[in-house]
């Protein structure tokens, strides 16, 4: 039976209370206290912390993390994250072998190496990327997805990070063009994040390429499926659908919750689209499941 057509442009509810879907009740249990733990111990930032991801418990009690490389400490002023912005610190040299360590240790068979953006640096961190990723490999028999900024369209650092032949080379759309500058502020550009993904594709053409965007913002449905059909124009295989959650008082305001059957049938429609995979739901994220997407 055809799942009924729900449109996004319904009046935006006003953001109160989570809606029911969007409550977990999990409790730490199983690997979650060894994982934070590790963490800890070789000195690691996880996006899971950092952007005060829902779905941390549940991914920890599971032993596996999304890594964040280069610092704490963002340079961009995205509307939607919680990641700390300001003075950014030196590289750590020794980071990617700790990022291998941990990966080692937790016996993923999956690796996430994503970053905050570093647009102080010349290369924008691709060359710490590419040594994360290569000591990653060198420690372990895991595939490799790589979730990354837009570099400012800095020479060479697409290649750069590209040289070591990431399994999944994942930038997130975020939003659709109208809302760019207020979601993503004001270096961020759309048409650089279909060139980047366009472009990993060209430079190596294995890799499977990914992006994503956080629903509730205010995008119509007009919109969204312009950019779904701009990201199948740039040849992304696998799309990430979730819903933007307030993740700070000074962060920007839900628009909208989007329910959970609007989700499926937004899901449907991007397979029907031609995206290879597609993971959609409220609690959907970049690296949700990320394992099972890449080896569907």
């Amino acid at each position: 039976m055809p799942l009924p057509i729900v449109s996004l442009d319904a009046p935006p509810a006003p953001a109160r209370r989570l809606p029911p879907w969007l409550r977990r009740n999990l409790e730490p249990g199983g690997g979650h206290g060894e994982t934070a733990g590790l963490i800890a111990e070789l000195g690691l930032e996880t996006v899971c912390s950092s952007a005060k991801c829902p779905n941390r418990l549940e991914c920890w009690s599971q032993r596996t993390a999304t890594f964040m490389i280069l610092g704490n400490v963002c340079t961009r002023p995205c509307g939607f994250c919680s990641v700390p912005r300001g003075k950014t610190e030196e590289l750590e040299a020794d980071e990617p072998e700790r990022v291998a360590e941990a990966a080692r240790r937790l016996g993923l068979a999956h690796v996430v190496i994503t970053s905050v953006t570093r647009d102080d640096l010349p290369d924008g961190g691709a060359g710490h990327f590419q040594r994360t990723v290569e000591a990653v490999r060198a420690a372990t028999g895991a595939t490799i997805e790589v979730l990354v900024p837009d570099f400012l369209g800095k020479p060479g650092a697409i290649e750069a990070v590209l040289a070591a032949r990431p399994d999944v080379f994942n930038h997130n759309t975020e939003t659709v063009p109208r809302l760019y500058a207020r979601v993503r502020g004001r270096k961020s550009h759309y048409p650089w994040t279909l060139q980047l993904l366009a472009d990993a594709k060209r430079l190596l053409p294995g890799v499977k390429t990914k992006s994503g965007l956080m629903l509730g913002l205010g995008e119509s449905r007009d919109e969204l499926l312009d950019v779904l059909a701009d990201l199948l124009g740039q040849g992304v295989d696998f799309l990430t659908l979730g819903q933007y959650l307030q993740p700070t008082a000074d962060s920007l305001p839900v628009e909208r919750y989007v329910p959970p059957e609007e989700f499926t049938e937004l899901g449907c429609l991007a397979e029907a689209m031609g995206f290879a995979r597609v993971a959609s739901g409220p609690l959907v994220r970049s690296s949700y499941h990320a394992r099972e997407m890449a080896e569907a």
